[in-house]
């Protein structure tokens, strides 16, 4: 059951606004990244972790580590030009053959979805978390409605996505190789003609992308302390 996780923080989080790389956002007076990786460093099968970030910022980094002692954030590697680059810049530090790659603006995914993807990825090959969208969804161009589509097919994706070390990797090299960029990391998988298992996630396992979400944030930490 053991597995290594990629979270990758190297991106600045233009949406946020907040004239700084997000993950330093406090929530509850502790950064966003300090509350992801909480989760990680007490988690009884994670094994190692792997932070890849902006080169700018390691000192930074470096003392969140120490200050919340996070001792199995054993590797800071750099980030690329994109979220896919990092990612895979990370996987080529991975030694475990079970690997998650997970947001570090997500705090909130809990052990137990954990557990359900480590399962998945450990007899399928890859997995993913995914909740079914709630709102009607349309297809829009230039302002105007085309159609409604249909959403009872329609799931949100969530991370972490689990995978099984060789197929991520052979995923990321192809997709290198031939100037593919995915959306998710499952996407490179799929491009394979390789299936991905889906859990049921959590609709409180949001990423934090826009100031709106941290009244979200706020709200669901409140919830968890009462």
């Amino acid at each position: 059951m053991n597995y290594e996780v990629i979270i990758p923080a190297a991106g600045q989080g233009k949406r946020m606004n907040a004239g700084k790389n997000k993950q330093f956002i406090e929530l509850d007076s502790i950064p966003v990244i300090v509350h992801t990786l909480l989760v990680f460093q007490n988690h009884l099968y994670c094994s190692n972790i792997i932070l890849v970030i902006n080169e700018r910022e390691r000192s930074i980094f470096m003392d969140l580590i120490e200050k919340y002692h996070l001792n199995k954030v054993t590797k800071l590697v750099a980030g690329g030009s994109e979220r896919q680059e990092s990612v895979y810049n990370g996987l080529k530090a991975v030694k475990n053959e079970l690997i998650l790659i997970h947001d570090g603006a997500r705090p909130f995914i809990k052990p137990s979805k954990i557990e359900e993807l480590v399962k998945a990825a450990k007899e399928k090959g890859a997995a993913l978390a995914a909740v079914p969208v709630k709102d009607t969804i349309k297809r829009v161009e230039n302002n105007t409605v085309i159609e409604t589509v249909e959403r009872s097919t329609l799931w949100s994706v969530q991370t972490p996505q689990a995978f099984q070390l060789p197929l991520i990797m052979n995923a990321h090299k192809d997709a290198e190789e031939n100037n593919f960029f995915g959306t998710d990391d499952a996407s490179l998988v799929e491009r394979m003609g390789q299936s991905v298992a889906v859990i049921f996630g959590d609709y409180t396992n949001i990423k934090l992308t826009t100031p709106d979400d941290l009244i979200v944030a706020k709200a669901i930490l409140e919830g968890k302390e009462e």
